[in-house]
């Protein structure tokens, strides 16, 4: 199998973010000589190809500046040494952002030479692995555009020169410590990186040279991991960089933020997969003294931590930490609430010794860090994680099998040994956790729930269960796999089971993918917890015996990307797309610790609000009826306005007073802000969303209820909405030129290219010569007459326009002098201008047409879909007698509303929450409607109808895209000529004062 790419909008706008950072820049590369060596007394040398930048950095400021007022972000004041930073998150393909990004840069401006800077070896391999399946896909969609990558290998360093003087797109995987040692000092130079070190075979340079002459757009994967000390700093410095592009989902440092896409927009957009929590913990009986250590300390006397069972005053027993020492509070008896079960149980020594960190009580009780007494023994917990982990496996393995879709789970686990050892000299042998879990697996497959599973004809029919299980875990340079506390001597080598491991889990991504694979279980220490993921991984789940090496994100992370069948193509049902993560804490300790991992790690601050947080809202100019965003400065103005009604704090946290008037329906704002009011609310709801974490014992399957689904009432609604219909666009191509040239008519002035003068005063001294800036000024450089590119061809391209359309809109416009002044700028410009125009035009003169009675869509879409809910997340329970469907399963609050109200009110026979495969075409792309209702009228007359819950009903506060799909929804319906209706609300209220 090969897993197909498909472009998604918001990775096009990541890589546009990137790319507009360069508009004005022409097609430009420098030339430098590189030295071949010296035969028979002559040198011979090669042409070298670097990247040429020839903007100023103010003009690369006022672009970023652009960018970030378009993505809505905080403008930058510098260009902070040329660093300019997108946040994506995890799964939502970012190596594919920056490799297409690669592609479109050297399109549209020329560059060739590329460094991607990576933190290890095993993201160094999965960089690597990325470019070799995206490589047919990128040759399509750039022909004639040849990339040749390779990963740097310090034994092969003439690659270095090739990289230097090919003329095609050239990317270097390499990772910092390749580089990272540096040394000036000849004494110590053998200690430094070989690219550093001078060769004989280079004419007596140093590799990194041939590098600093190509001025390489620098691509860093994980920053936060790549230089994050002031030495890797300078390593990358060293490579002479034109710029240096940084991506990841946890940016310590966001130097020119350009794009931002955050967990939160992630999930809403459903770019990763929903997660659910399955807990597998013991539950309390209080029968036994429990006891755990949590920390000690000798810090201003010796004292420790402990979590034991206290009783309350009311009798009752709940799990509490105290801090406990050897003089005053050390019997836990009285501490308890003098509960008879600690009787005995006084402290009388703390060791803080690092590594044997202990308290010992004077019953002759010890407990070490992290133990305790009294719990339900851990291999016992574990041994249940497992079997949960195997089950929920088998479950989701029999729903996608049908589908193409191969499941994989991946256990992280404390300790090497715990899953493989390695006894000196031997081969590996089989640790407490590959025994349980072999056990476990072979006890549930044999259960008749999963038969299908294993018959005689099926996809893992004979496989052993040693098969479907195996490890990956990083090795020292010694071979040791590092954690295992066995063959400390060196000695031990990886054998060929792990080599071949590591080629399937790393390497070969999609024949791990396969049915013909039978590995479906993989167990990993560190080695993958960043910087590899698979997009079939389904369950995940962490076994450790004491504190949790791995951060929620970082577990999560590895299984968040979007699920692929054997075809490779990429799934967008998210009823597939659900992630279970396997936890020994309860559901709401999960869901709390990730969302303040996420609140520490991207700057998302859920309850909160920023100055920039209703930049994104919209509004109509009443003279150009151009839609724009209100900006970074209204935005600040509505903030100052809830600071100062105490809805929110200085810091923008949402206060309950705000909470509680939008709950009500009584936030009110001030006449000026009135027109963008509903939006306004949007904004504050979703600031004080938490993230959709879902427990999945709430977990409901939604069933079809066939005495609904057979009635004739259903058939009836079926038969008035099931109907295709096609549509054809009738554009009036004056309107377009008129629309298009009084708009560009009001562009702002564009500029030509500036020259920087400065004055400074030389100062010579033994550090050599520098200078002392005093003055400095730009001003419009007075070029001579240069080729200018073919306008016509580029709109063309772009807009499929005839070429006498877009002549009459450049002549009329009469703004080709600023063709003249800034040609790259203009282009763009007039092709987004027109592009604009032309979509409003399309859904204005839309016209639909039933297709015939033949083209309907089939009551089959009902009986296809195998969804999932959760009580109290995003379902609710409904009549027996009034959906095809025992839940409806909702996409917001809104929904959920409207679903309950359509529930309790007698005058609705009948309704349905439209599948997500009804789909009504549009140039927009696919519109699926959310309601079909079936009403009676005074129990007189039966009423048909499609309708459209929002947020809100006005035109304007209506994104275009979201407008024009409800627009051409109506026309469709319009045109089935047949009773139904279609109705957009904001309320099951105003739905009935329309009816």
């Amino acid at each position: 199998m090969k897993i197909k790419f498909d472009e998604q909008q918001y990775q096009l706008d990541a890589i546009q973010s990137i790319t507009d950072i360069f508009e004005g820049q022409t097609v430009k590369v420098s030339n430098f000589t590189v030295s071949m060596g010296d035969i028979v007394g002559q040198e011979i040398t090669e042409l070298g190809i670097g990247n040429k930048l020839e903007l100023s950095e103010t003009e690369v400021l006022e672009n970023v500046q652009r960018i970030q007022i378009r993505n809505h972000l905080p403008k930058s004041r510098n260009i902070q040494d040329w660093n300019f930073t997108v946040e994506m998150e995890t799964g939502t393909g970012k190596t594919y952002v920056y490799t297409r990004s690669i592609f479109e840069l050297n399109k549209k401006y020329g560059f060739t030479k590329f460094i991607i800077v990576v933190p290890s070896v095993a993201i160094r391999e999965g960089v690597y692995k990325s470019l070799q399946m995206t490589e047919e896909h990128f040759a399509n969609e750039y022909p004639g555009q040849h990339c040749h990558f390779f990963k740097y290998d310090s034994t092969y360093l003439e690659q270095v020169r090739e990289f230097a003087t090919s003329t095609d797109i050239e990317v270097m995987i390499i990772n910092i410590d390749a580089f990272k040692k540096s040394f000036d000092d000849p004494e110590k130079e053998s200690k430094a990186n070989l690219i550093h070190r001078e060769r004989d075979t280079m004419n007596g340079k140093k590799p990194i040279q041939f590098i600093q002459e190509t001025n390489p757009i620098v691509i860093i994967d994980e920053p936060q991991s790549v230089d994050n000390t002031e030495k890797a700093k300078e390593a990358i410095a060293s490579l002479n960089p034109l710029c240096k592009l940084r991506y990841s989902a946890t940016h310590r440092e966001t130097y020119n933020l350009m794009y931002k896409l955050d967990p939160v927009d992630a999930y809403e957009k459903k770019l990763v997969k929903k997660i659910e929590v399955l807990s597998v913990n013991s539950d309390d009986d209080y029968n036994d003294p429990y006891i755990k250590l949590i920390n000690v300390s000798n810090k201003n006397g010796y004292k420790a931590t402990v979590e034991i069972d206290e009783q309350k005053r009311n009798g009752t027993v709940a799990k509490v930490r105290k801090e406990i020492n050897p003089n005053k509070k050390n019997n836990l008896y009285l501490i308890s609430g003098e509960r008879d079960l600690y009787r005995g149980f006084i402290l009388e020594g703390i060791d803080c010794t690092p590594g044997s960190e202990m308290i010992e009580f004077a019953n002759g009780k010890v407990l070490g860090l992290g133990e305790s007494i009294g719990a339900m023994d851990d291999d016992l917990l574990k041994r249940y994680q497992i079997r949960e982990a195997i089950r929920t496996h088998l479950d989701k393995e029999l729903k996608l099998v049908n589908k193409g879709i191969k499941v994989l789970t991946l256990f992280f686990i404390d300790k090497v040994e715990n899953y493989r050892l390695y006894p000196k000299g031997q081969s590996w042998e089989k640790g407490k956790y590959a025994l349980m879990f072999e056990e476990e697996y072979k006890n549930l497959i044999e259960s008749p729930k999963y038969r299908t599973l294993f018959e005689e004809d099926n996809y893992i029919s004979n496989h052993q269960v040693e098969e479907v299980h195996n490890g990956y875990f990083s090795q020292d340079k010694n071979g040791n796999y590092k954690d295992s506390k066995v063959a400390k001597d060196g000695s031990l080598r990886s054998n060929k089971d792990d080599e071949s491991a590591f080629e399937l889990i790393m390497k070969e991504k999609e024949r791990l993918l396969s049915f013909e694979t039978p590995l479906r279980f993989i167990f990993s220490h560190s080695a993958l917890k960043e910087g590899w993921d698979n997009p079939n991984v389904f369950q995940i789940c962490t076994l450790v015996e004491t504190k949790d090496p791995f951060t929620k994100r970082q577990k999560i992370g590895r299984g968040l990307r979007l699920a692929v069948n054997q075809d490779g193509q990429r799934q967008y049902d998210e009823n597939i797309n659900v992630l279970t993560v396997i936890a020994n804490e309860s559901y709401q300790e999960f869901a709390e610790s990730l969302q303040q991992e996420m609140e520490e790690e991207t700057g998302v601050k859920f309850g909160y609000l920023e100055e920039q947080s209703f930049s994104t809202i919209t509004q109509t100019n009443e003279e150009t009826g151009e839609a724009k965003a209100i900006g970074y400065d209204y935005s600040a103005k509505i903030f100052a306005f809830l600071v100062k009604e105490n809805f929110i704090t200085k810091k923008g946290k949402v206060e309950t007073k705000l909470k509680e008037a939008i709950a009500e329906e009584a936030f009110e704002v001030p006449e000026e802000m009135q027109a963008i009011k509903q939006d306004i609310e949007q904004v504050i709801k979703r600031s004080i969303k938490k993230l959709p974490v879902f427990n999945k014992k709430d977990e409901v399957r939604i069933h079809l209820n066939k005495e609904v689904f057979l009635s004739e009432e259903f058939n009836q609604l079926w038969d008035q909405i099931k109907y295709k219909t096609t549509y054809s666009v009738d554009l009036d191509s004056e309107t377009l030129k008129s629309r298009s040239i009084e708009a560009i008519q009001k562009l702002d002035e564009f500029q030509a290219r500036k020259i920087r003068r400065e004055n400074a005063i030389l100062k010579v001294d033994q550090s050599g010569v520098t200078g002392e800036g005093k003055t400095f000024r730009t001003f419009e450089a007075n070029e001579e007459k240069r080729r200018l590119p073919d306008i016509l061809r580029y709109l063309q391209e772009q807009t499929n326009l005839k070429r006498r359309t877009l002549v009459d809109i450049l002549i009329r416009s009469k703004r080709l002098e600023d063709f003249e002044k800034n040609p790259q700028a203009f282009m763009e410009s007039v092709m987004k201008i027109i592009n604009r125009e032309k979509k409003k035009l399309i859904i204005d003169g839309i016209k639909y047409e039933r297709i015939g009675d033949h083209a309907y869509y089939q009551q089959s879409l009902f009986e296809h879909q195998e969804l999932v809910g959760y009580m109290k997340a995003n379902a609710v329970e409904v009549s027996k007698d009034k959906s095809v469907y025992n839940y409806i399963r909702y996409d917001s609050n809104v929904e959920r509303t409207f679903a309950e109200k359509l529930n309790s009110d007698e005058d609705v026979k009948l309704f349905v929450k439209l599948p997500a495969s009804f789909v009504i075409d549009t140039p927009l792309g696919n519109y699926n409607p959310d309601w079909a209702v079936l009403v009676d009228k005074d129990g007189v007359e039966t009423l048909f109808f499609v309708v459209e819950t929002k947020g809100s009903t006005d035109q304007e506060d209506l994104r275009f895209t979201e407008n024009g799909k409800i627009v051409c929804g109506r026309k469709h319906f319009s045109a089935l000529q047949n009773e139904v209706e279609y109705k957009l609300t904001n309320s099951y209220e105003k739905f009935k004062e329309q009816i």
